[in-house]
Order: C-alpha cells, then sequence, then structure tokens
C-alpha cells in the first residue's frame, strides 16, 4: 500500500509540474504578444497606449527587464520621468547587465535635474559600449553640466535674503496718457479688470509694467504664506475641473474658459503643471492665472501649483 501512496503522490506531482509548465508557456506567449502590440503602439507615437499594453504583459512576466525598459522609454516620450526612472531601477535590480536600464535611468535623471546620479550611469553604459556614439554624446554633455553647476556653486557668494522685488516702487512707475489696458484701482484685481486683461491680451496688445509689477508682487506675497499641500473637499453635487499642461496656449486656456465657464466660486479650477512653457503666449497665460488667483484667492475656488 505504501508503494501504491507513493505512486500516485508522485504522478500528482508530475501532473502539478505539467500545469505549472503549461501556464508558464501561455504566459510567456500571452506577454510577447501585449509586448509586441505595445511596441507597434510606441512606434505610432501612441505612448499611454503603449504603457498600458507593456503594465499588461508585466502581469504574465513581472521579471522581464525588457518590458520595464520600454515602458520606462514610454514613460519618457510623455515626461513621466519618475515613472521612468522607477522602472529603468527595477529593470536593473533583476539584471544588473541590461544596459538601456542604465541609459534610460540616466535619460530620467538627467530630466529631474539629478545629473551626477545620470553622470554614473552613463559612465557605466559607454564603458560596455565604447562605440555607442549617442551614449558618448550624451556623457560628454552630462560631465559638462555637471562641471558647469560645480564651477558655479565655486564661484558663488552668499546673496542677501532681500528679493528684486522689495526694490521695487510701483508709486515711480508713471501710466502714459495713452495706455487702453486694464488698470488696478487701489492694486485690486477685479472681475471687471479681469475680462478687460484677457480682451487685451487677445487682442496681442500689453499689461503696463506697473500692473504687471503690481500682480508678481501680490501673487508673491500670497505665495509665500500659502502652505505647500492644501487639502479640498468638493461636494459631490459640485464640480472641479482640472487641467493639465497648458504649455502657454494662452488661446487654449481661452477656449477652455469658453466652452467650461470661466473660474468663479461656483466653479472651480486647478490648474497643474506646466502652464508657461514652450508656448508664445506664455506671459498671458500666466498673468490671467494669477489675476484669477488674486481674484479668488480661497483654496477651494483656484488653485495654481
Amino acid at each position: 500500500l505504501l508503494w501504491l501512496a507513493c505512486l500516485f503522490f508522485s504522478a500528482a506531482m508530475v501532473a502539478d509540474i505539467n500545469a505549472d509548465k503549461t501556464e508558464m508557456v501561455e504566459n510567456i506567449a500571452e506577454a510577447k504578444r501585449l509586448r509586441q502590440e505595445a511596441n507597434e503602439c510606441f512606434k505610432n507615437e501612441q505612448y499611454e497606449r503603449a504603457i498600458e499594453l507593456y503594465s499588461d504583459a508585466l502581469k504574465y512576466t513581472p521579471s522581464d527587464p525588457q518590458l520595464l525598459g520600454n515602458r520606462s522609454l514610454a514613460n519618457l516620450r510623455i515626461e513621466l520621468y519618475g515613472s521612468a526612472l522607477a522602472d529603468a531601477t527595477s529593470a536593473i535590480e533583476i539584471d544588473k547587465g541590461y544596459v538601456k536600464g542604465y541609459y534610460r535611468r540616466a535619460q530620467a535623471n538627467m530630466a529631474l535635474g539629478k545629473f551626477k546620479l545620470a553622470l554614473m550611469d552613463y559612465e557605466a553604459v559607454v564603458k560596455v559600449r565604447p562605440q555607442d556614439k549617442d551614449a558618448k554624446n550624451k556623457l560628454a554633455e552630462c560631465r559638462r553640466i555637471v562641471k558647469q553647476l560645480a564651477f558655479a556653486k565655486a564661484i558663488s557668494v552668499e546673496t542677501s535674503e532681500k528679493s528684486a522685488v522689495d526694490s521695487i516702487n510701483l508709486e515711480s512707475i508713471t501710466v502714459e496718457d495713452d495706455y487702453e489696458g486694464p488698470v488696478l484701482e487701489d492694486g485690486k484685481v477685479t472681475l471687471e479688470f479681469l475680462e478687460k486683461l484677457k480682451e487685451t491680451f487677445k487682442n496681442q496688445k500689453r499689461l503696463h509694467k506697473k500692473f504687471a509689477f503690481s500682480i508678481l508682487i501680490e501673487i508673491r506675497k500670497f505665495f509665500l504664506e500659502e502652505p505647500t499641500l492644501v487639502d479640498i473637499t468638493v461636494p459631490k453635487d459640485k464640480k472641479f475641473t482640472i487641467c493639465g499642461d497648458i504649455h502657454g496656449q494662452f488661446y487654449d486656456l481661452l477656449n477652455i474658459f469658453e466652452i467650461n465657464g470661466p473660474p468663479s466660486e461656483e466653479n472651480p479650477y486647478l490648474f497643474n503643471g506646466d502652464f508657461v512653457d514652450r508656448g508664445s503666449f506664455s506671459v498671458e497665460t500666466v498673468f490671467t492665472l494669477f489675476s484669477y488667483k488674486l481674484l479668488y484667492p480661497r483654496h477651494e475656488i483656484m488653485k495654481v501649483s
């Protein structure tokens, strides 16, 4: 009877092993299919979809450094540098010899301003691939930045805590008689001022520097007193609009207000991310947002981060 029990046990063990092997093969096949689909999406610059597919593939083969490396690159393409850094680091932890992992991590650290960390990874890549021109160029660029920062630190001197803003005397700035733009009464932003400001910018005219300085002084004062993290409660029967990167596209901003309504006590907004870079109308964009913030300073009304 003992030998019979052993026989049945052995048969069961073999069956389990075969089942595990079958499942493993199926997982690898499904991961491969998803990776190929993700690669096609990446080629077509559908980076968000590619990330989703790489993530699905990783559910089947979570220890695949190439999948993590591919997802890291896709994250780099859409400027999700933190996620790109995490994926590249995970890939390296799985396979210390995965060169692309070091390259992706270096790219992410460069984008995050962590140049010394990026330098170490670029050096590791070039050591393994000394003929890689792109890696050598990136290494040279990174070295230049690190040296530049070190030099700037070496020649820097202690500066006064007094800001340049403190030296601005608004009363000494004269508004010309022919100025037709919006005017701040008593230095306060009003809804009337804001509407005229948007119309002025829309017609590609300028805000007078006296009022521009006034807005900058007031918004700086506000943000210095503002907590770095603010909790916001949104009632269930209210909407709360979150806007992503505007990148200085002022007319896109106006279009958002046209479709969704301008910021108000009943129509709160959160502007999150890059709203002043790249675009040709970054100044117009930031002064409009700052003015709205000064008009509706309460956290639950208007948040600019």
